[in-house]
């Protein structure tokens, strides 16, 4: 974040501490898990490290965190799937038509 204006990054860590720590209908361990998932599809190695590190310290056990990361795949994979989908119709192409 060291390229990042600091009034922009102060601005980001309001809104992450607002949206994450302030009490919602969600838990914390739910969050924890939303944000393990979030961070794998999102591709963010620092974030996935902070958040399976935090669930842990909450008490989440490792199968929640593995069930939360094999949601993340599902997404990950669905949207590999969505996108060849859209190619296929822009360009026409019917390899394995049914």
């Amino acid at each position: 974040m060291s390229m990042i204006d600091p009034r922009f990054r102060r601005i980001y860590l309001s809104f992450y501490k607002e949206s994450y720590y302030t009490p919602t209908t969600l838990d914390l361990k739910t969050k924890e898990l939303i944000a393990i998932a979030a961070s794998a599809v999102a591709k963010c190695e620092g974030c996935l490290e902070g958040h399976i590190k935090k669930a842990l310290e909450l008490g989440l056990t490792k199968d929640e965190i593995s069930d939360a990361l094999v949601v993340a795949i599902g997404i990950a994979a669905a949207g590999v799937m969505d996108i060849t989908d859209h190619a296929a119709i822009n360009l026409d192409l019917h390899h394995f038509e049914e």
